[in-house]
């Protein structure tokens, strides 16, 4: 099965088992890892905001402008900022590494 890491909030690393079809934000609260996903991946708030290793980043599909519209309410925001509910798992990110921001902001849901 393919795996991921996740660089959490306090620096700590967790790799997990992430299966193939599964989104990043799902696949994140499969482990208990702490990314809040308010409005469950239907791509209306900012909250499952990840910042993706800029060696993988290519790697990733290119973001559709509703993910775009989206990022820019995220907290945060970097170069390689993606939603986790967009990255959806395939065998070619086995090894898909990314780290949550330092903070989220919510104005949907908030």
């Amino acid at each position: 099965m393919p795996s991921m890491s996740f660089i959490e909030r306090d620096g700590t690393r967790r790799t997990v088992d992430a299966p193939i079809g599964l989104s990043v934000l799902e696949i994140a609260h499969k482990h208990g890892i702490d990314i809040e996903g308010a409005c469950e991946g239907s791509l209306a708030c900012s909250t499952c905001h990840v910042i993706v290793d800029p060696d993988w980043y290519a790697r990733l599909a290119q973001a559709s402008e509703d993910e775009e519209d989206m990022l820019d309410l995220a907290f945060g925001l970097e170069k390689t900022s993606r939603l986790g509910c967009q990255i959806v798992m395939s065998p070619a990110l086995d090894g898909l590494v990314v780290r949550l921001p330092a903070g989220v902001r919510n104005a949907q849901f908030g």
